[in-house]
């Protein structure tokens, strides 16, 4: 509705404009909730809790800042920046409602793909702010990501993106993506005062993200010329970060397919016995390496036999 006139506001949807997921009370995605005793959540159900929480705020940020950025834009006029910003947020609050769902359900994702929702993730404010974002692809044949990290990945640039547009002195900013096999490298590069240090209060939530995922993250600046943020996040846990689980923490399928790995059979035989899919076999093989904190089928039977 236009205040001044107290007509409606004609909107004319702007493919261009790519769906930043918003601020809504309705359609936001319920915390994970835990098993146990609700009176005693435990530190591993606190911790996803604060994560989901954060991720949530630098989501609905990016949005508010893509929305002001349209209505403060000089080059767009003021009906065109209303239709912009009621675009942006309509379709962010029907965007919140499947997001999350989404990235839970993303087993594995490619690097290519990942890097290309970062880069929709971050178009509206590339486009209305002042911020220049320079954008280096990574090899479209690198590793497939598993989700979790391609999820946390992108919420890392988005943190540290946010963090140069609320400093202000950042004209330019160059974000690079590159995999090894084993990890994704993670590059920021800006044109700021270089004043960034990997222990200040602006970098210590990216850095919390990072050591989470058992990564490593290092700060370099050079006064007057700006910031240079490395990333290093592994796309395998390392042996012994995560727990072996209890039976209870494993679905009876999980059971099931954790008995014939150990047995040695490959996903034929183990989908055959069971009477389900290959690929089914290798969703629940995933997430058995996942939860025992194994590299190999050959750990993940180990594993099952020393239970």
């Amino acid at each position: 509705m236009d205040a001044s006139t107290g007509r409606e506001a004609r909107i004319t949807p702007d493919t261009s404009v790519t769906a930043v997921p918003g601020p809504g009370r309705a359609s936001a995605p319920a915390l994970p909730t835990s098993s146990r005793d609700p009176g005693h959540p435990n530190r591993a159900d606190a911790a996803e809790q604060a994560r989901v929480l954060a991720d949530q705020a630098d989501r609905h940020t990016l949005t508010l800042e893509s929305v002001l950025a349209v209505l403060r834009s000089p080059r767009v006029g003021d009906a065109a920046a209303r239709a912009e910003a009621v675009e942006i947020a309509s379709a962010a609050l029907v965007d919140l409602r499947t997001s999350t769902d989404r990235q839970r359900e993303v087993l594995l994702e490619p690097v290519a793909g990942a890097f290309s929702r970062l880069r929709a993730d971050l178009r509206p404010l590339v486009r209305f702010g002042d911020l220049d974002v320079q954008f280096v692809e990574p090899p479209a044949t690198g590793r497939a990501l598993p989700g979790d990290v391609a999820h946390a990945a992108r919420a890392i640039v988005r943190t540290a993106v946010l963090t140069l547009v609320d400093e202000g002195s950042a004209g330019r900013v160059r974000i690079q993506w590159d995999c090894d096999g084993r990890n994704l490298l993670m590059q920021l590069r800006d044109d700021g005062a270089g004043t960034h240090d990997a222990q200040d209060d602006a970098m210590r939530p990216i850095a919390e993200r990072v050591a989470a995922l058992a990564g490593q993250m290092r700060v370099d600046s050079t006064p007057g010329w700006g910031s240079v943020l490395d990333v290093t996040v592994p796309l395998d846990p390392p042996i012994g970060s995560v727990p072996s689980p209890e039976d209870s923490d494993l679905t009876p399928r999980e059971l099931d397919v954790l008995r014939l790995v150990a047995t040695g059979v490959g996903n034929r035989e183990i989908a055959d016995g069971l009477g389900i899919s290959v690929n089914t076999v290798k969703y629940h093989v995933a997430n058995l390496l996942r939860k025992h904190g194994a590299r190999t089928r050959a750990e993940l039977a180990a594993h099952a036999h020393a239970g």
